[in-house]
């Protein structure tokens, strides 16, 4: 929902408030090729938690901690997936205000979901979740 709302968001910005068009054809159309990768990464972690049978939904029981694939270079790389079809929707969309989304998009996520998983995953697995946690970043 709230990546949906956020390309809305990004529309509105860009059709409204376009400013100024610094991307602009052939370049724009880059923001579709981050777009593709962003949603393979996403699939790929959404596939990982389906394989381990472990709760995909936010804040739903965590009953595998999943430390391989591209958890082993984010802590986040669905939340990550999402950030990255918006940094491809303001690539591909070319102008300045729809990158207002972003650090916004980035920022509520983090507070309202990942940090209270965080605190879950520790009280799920403990010492092991802390060590992955130091030694993953949590975006990139």
């Amino acid at each position: 929902m709230y990546l949906v709302l956020s390309m809305g968001a990004m529309a509105v910005l860009h059709f409204g408030f376009p400013i100024a068009q610094p991307i602009r054809e052939p370049y724009r159309y880059a923001g579709a090729v981050l777009i593709v990768l962003a949603f393979a990464l996403g699939f790929w972690a959404l596939f990982l938690f389906r394989r381990a049978r472990t709760g995909v939904v936010p804040f739903s029981e965590a009953t595998t901690l999943i430390i391989g694939g591209p958890y082993r270079f984010t802590r986040n790389p669905m939340y990550l997936g999402m950030a990255g079809i918006l940094l491809g929707t303001a690539v591909w969309l070319g102008s300045v205000t729809p990158w207002l989304v972003l650090p916004a998009f980035m920022g509520i996520v983090t507070d309202r979901f990942i940090v209270p998983e965080e605190a879950m995953l520790e009280r799920a697995f403990g010492s092991r979740y802390l060590e992955y946690r130091g030694a993953v970043r949590r975006w990139l």
